[in-house]
């Protein structure tokens, strides 16, 4: 569990400089604050294996070494057998890593040199190596320790960030350490939360350092955590005198042959959501099924985009995707929804097509959430998934300046972009049990539902991304996470937004 964590989080270029104004403007000395990481990291290593038999600690040559080599020696001090095993070249450690080197040495902590056929297979390891300073895929030595690391049967305790994972996208260089436990300080790394990020870091545990807040204000973040009690409030309170005409009608539009139920599932949840009316234009083979599952929603046949057109413009909002199809009955309903001035939610296949450019070239909106996973964003913009998952910041951020509105990429850390906010917002909710079909249809009924009470496009989407994944998250601890179905989710989205 990552709890207690702060709002804001930052790339390494920005937590370098949270560093600087601690030390230049708030005069804090780098090796007290270097002390003061060190002593929080091992307070925690002792509360998660409060009698560890050995303490393995890896340091590399850069401060994030300097604080494993003060970890071993506050260790040492509290009578804890420890052992620093040295990566790189030891005479090029300079500055207050170097203090701490010898800082070790005094307190008579015993040094290995790095031997790639050594078995780590008692206590506690922890990654010292490299820390946030890394740019390029790790190789040689590091690559060696981190693979040892990984073939140990030692639980690992990684500080700051575990070698390997960029702090900055949450993609890994080459190898990565994967970590029980992340200690991170100062800055929380937007890194560790997403992308394969949370594959590496276990639970994270922040330390601030004591450093004033004063320091924070003067840095401006990268991204923030989004919190579902924060944006909640934005779901006003019910007068008793509602009616159905005051929360917005969502007309769902897909579910071409084959796919009735993605569009099923979008209505359910739209209803579940608030929704004052919910109606599903699809084929008309599938009405009766429809129909007979969810009778609330008032599901539409329809043949033509024309048709699709005067039933569309009856509605507040129009979701469309779930299960849409690329077929020529499928390119006319994005047409039809693309002429509409009403807000727009737009996923699975409408992404594609619009991607593609046969139904519309260069479309940008302001009232409309798209909701791509990496596959549908490579397309997009016109690059590979790797491209994107290599800085899923960066891609979001583009897919947002391309198509306006609101952009929500999902995948592990889902992060929303869009015009009202400065920061990418980052949902630290999900599980991965939520890696199943229909999970993104729901989402799409979700933020229909959301639109259509009234909420703009900026808040709709990150409450919704959120909402869908607590589901997601509620439905997981009820019944465990393998062989969770979208469709779990829809009578906790009832809970949570009530």
């Amino acid at each position: 569990m990552n709890e207690n964590l702060p709002v804001n989080l930052y790339r390494a270029a920005q937590v370098r400089e949270l560093d600087r104004v601690a030390i230049e403007e708030a005069g804090i000395a780098g090796f007290e604050l270097m002390q003061t990481a060190a002593k929080a990291a091992l307070q925690y290593l002792l509360v998660v294996y409060p009698s560890p038999e050995k303490i393995t600690v890896f340091c590399g040559t850069g401060n994030n070494g300097g604080d494993g080599y003060v970890m071993a020696a506050l260790a040492m001090q509290a009578g804890i057998d420890v052992e620093v095993i040295e990566c790189g070249e030891t005479g090029k450690i300079q500055g207050d890593a170097l203090l701490a080197r010898q800082l070790a040495v005094v307190e008579g902590v015993c040094f290995s040199g790095f031997d790639a056929q050594r078995v780590f297979s008692q206590g506690v390891i922890v990654d010292a190596l490299l820390g946030t300073g890394l740019s390029g895929v790790v190789r040689g030595e590091f690559m060696q320790a981190i693979q040892s690391i990984n073939r140990s049967a030692c639980p690992v305790l990684a500080v700051d960030i575990p070698s390997g994972l960029c702090s900055d996208s949450g993609c890994v260089l080459g190898d990565g350490v994967y970590a029980e436990h992340t200690v991170s300080f100062i800055g929380l790394k937007q890194g560790l939360l997403t992308g394969a990020g949370p594959d590496y870091t276990g639970s994270i545990h922040y330390a601030d350092l004591s450093v004033p807040l004063w320091v924070f204000e003067r840095v401006m973040a990268s991204s923030e955590r989004l919190d579902l009690a924060a944006l909640k409030l934005a779901l006003p309170a019910r007068k008793r005198s509602a009616h159905k005409g005051r929360f917005g009608h969502v007309m769902v539009t897909g579910g071409d042959l084959g796919m009735a139920g993605a569009a099923l599932m979008a209505s359910q949840a739209a209803c579940r959501v608030g929704a004052g009316l919910t109606s599903c234009l699809t084929r008309t083979e599938h009405i009766a099924a429809l129909v007979s599952r969810c009778p609330e929603v008032m599901a539409h046949g329809v043949v033509s985009g024309q048709e699709a057109g005067l039933k569309m413009a009856a509605a507040s909002v129009v979701v469309i995707g779930p299960g849409l199809g690329r077929s020529a009955w499928s390119e006319q309903l994005l047409q039809q929804a693309l002429q509409l001035t009403q807000p727009l939610v737009v996923d699975a296949d409408a992404l594609n097509m619009i991607a593609a450019g046969r139904v519309v070239k260069n479309p940008y909106r302001d009232n409309w959430i798209l909701t791509p996973h990496p596959g549908e964003a490579a397309r997009l913009l016109d690059c590979s998934v790797a491209d994107i998952e290599r800085d899923r910041f960066a891609a979001v951020t583009a897919l947002q300046a391309r198509y306006g509105g609101a952009v929500i990429l999902k995948g592990a850390g889902t992060l929303v972009a869009d015009a009202e906010n400065d920061l990418v917002g980052l949902c630290p909710y999900g599980n991965p049990g939520m890696a199943t079909g229909g999970m993104g249809d729901v989402l799409s009924g979700v933020l229909g539902a959301l639109l259509a009470q009234g909420l703009g496009v900026a808040t709709a989407a990150r409450l919704g991304v959120c909402l869908h994944a607590c589901a997601g998250d509620l439905a997981a601890q009820q019944d465990g996470q393998r062989g969770l179905l979208a469709t779990d989710l829809i009578a906790y989205l009832r809970r949570l937004v009530n």
